[in-house]
């Protein structure tokens, strides 16, 4: 019998982004990161996840943390590990397109600042929104990998996935990323679009997975068989749920074949035994709810994201209105289709979401639509893969004619209006970009800084007179 060639596949470890940010709500400190990441570089991981996404955000928000000191912090302390980092094409880590300048601006100094990767996507799969973010990308010499949001419907073929994966090759990306936000590759299925993929384009293929819907283990089982590269997992005591399969699973899994990831199971431990109590925490601070640790069958049942389900029994609850439950669940289609069918991930999967609520709520569908839906159906967020109901874009938007260029194309720049806005905050140059990604959080966060330095909180004190309450 022959001897089976070798294909190591590689690990991409999201237990600083991803892991925690489905699980606790993107909740861990810096501080709670810096003692472990010198155990973490020994590892061999292909990649270690641990910026972008909601950390930005959150951490400015709610944690009242620098997320680029964060980021330099983590750069310092991984001396052989690339660091990797989600970015939302356009919307960069917020919830808007952004000018190209901006754009140009926040790659080039995520990549100063300690990234090797940056994942990029785009809510609808629309590429016209990923190319500003991968010409900056691969201008400043960084590893541009563009991930493809799966997701079911007609019109999702091979040949729509084959099709977008030539196109993203030919755009300049490093690798491809499948990324199945909602857990909704089921294990044969992967198998058949990796394959795919793998006889289409040349550059690696990452697979990207929750573990909401209980297959994710065996999903990435196939995929590996089948040619994938490189798989995205959580150490244990954060994985599983709304998060990724567990590290030492899949490298239990691969050990002695071909796949073999050669990671050390004694190291893995021991990292795993820091984060465990960490885990023991958010349990008791209420932080990690149970509900998101088991599995979501209806995941598959409704194509519907975990984090989407969540939020919308907490809309229904709000309404009084839980007994509706599975009425939403069956409008969320009905929707998604009229928006042309985009994948649920954030924003669409917010906008169709409450968009259903509405509809089911008002007892007439588009009774009451929402701003948000307002700028999907006019076109705002890009080009969707089928094309929107005319009825429902008429009761939207009347006769305004939706846009179908490049949606940024009708932004002008933008670096030098916000530059001019925090000339009185600013102490470094990437304060430009957080005020321009979250203007009302940073300019609270950037108060709270100075608070910090000087003992004098800015947000009592009057400060057109220099006088402080004692």
């Amino acid at each position: 019998m022959a001897e089976q060639i070798k294909k190591p596949v590689k690990i991409t470890e999201t237990i600083l982004r991803d892991a925690h940010q489905s699980l606790i709500a993107t909740r861990m400190t810096t501080d709670q990161m810096l003692p472990i990441i010198e155990k973490m570089d020994k590892v061999g991981y292909h990649s270690v996840e641990c910026w972008g996404g909601a950390t930005f955000d959150a951490s400015l928000r709610f944690l009242k943390e620098d997320p680029w000191e964060r980021l330099r912090k983590l750069r310092s302390g991984f001396k052989n590990t690339k660091l990797q980092m989600l970015f939302r094409g356009q919307n960069i880590l917020g919830y808007r397109h952004y000018a190209d300048d901006v754009v140009a601006y926040f790659v080039q100094k995520s990549l100063a600042n300690g990234i090797d990767i940056i994942r990029i996507f785009d809510a609808l799969n629309d590429l016209r929104n990923l190319e500003s973010t991968v010409n900056a990308a691969n201008k400043e010499k960084g590893h541009s990998q563009i991930a493809i949001s799966y997701t079911l419907g007609d019109a999702y073929t091979l040949d729509y996935y084959t099709t977008m994966a030539k196109r993203i090759e030919d755009m300049g990306a490093s690798s491809i990323c499948i990324k199945d936000m909602a857990g909704l590759l089921v294990p044969y299925a992967a198998t058949e679009l990796v394959t795919a993929l793998k006889s289409t384009v040349s550059i690696p293929i990452d697979l990207h997975t929750h573990y909401t819907s209980g297959v994710g283990g065996m999903t990435y089982l196939k995929a590996v068989e089948a040619g994938c590269d490189i798989i995205d997992t959580a150490m244990s005591p954060f994985a599983m749920g709304t998060s990724q399969p567990a590290t030492e699973v899949m490298v239990e899994t691969f050990k002695g074949t071909p796949y073999d990831s050669g990671l050390d199971q004694s190291l893995l431990s021991e990292i795993a035994d820091y984060f465990r109590p960490l885990r023991d925490q958010a349990l008791e601070a209420g932080v990690l709810n149970p509900k998101v640790m088991g599995v979501n069958i209806k995941t598959l049942l409704y194509q519907v994201p975990g984090g989407m389900l969540s939020n919308l029994l907490s809309q229904l609850k709000d309404q009084n209105a839980e007994d509706r439950y599975y009425e939403v669940l069956e409008e969320i289609p009905r929707v998604r289709k009229d928006f042309g069918e985009p994948p649920l991930v954030t924003p669409s999967s917010q906008i169709v979401g409450t968009q259903a609520v509405l509809n089911v709520l008002s007892g007439e569908r588009y009774k009451m639509i929402t701003n948000e839906s307002k700028a999907m159906l006019s076109g705002q967020y890009g080009q969707t893969v089928k094309p929107f109901n005319p009825e429902v874009v008429k009761k939207a938007i009347g006769d305004t004619e939706p846009i179908t260029v490049r949606p940024a194309d009708l932004i002008e720049p933008e670096l030098d209006k916000i530059e001019a806005e925090i000339t009185e905050w600013k102490e470094q140059d990437e304060d430009v970009l957080t005020y321009a990604l979250f203007p009302q959080v940073a300019l609270d966060f950037f108060k709270y800084r100075q608070a910090q330095k000087t003992k004098v909180d800015v947000t009592v004190a009057d400060t057109q007179n220099q006088a402080y309450p004692v």
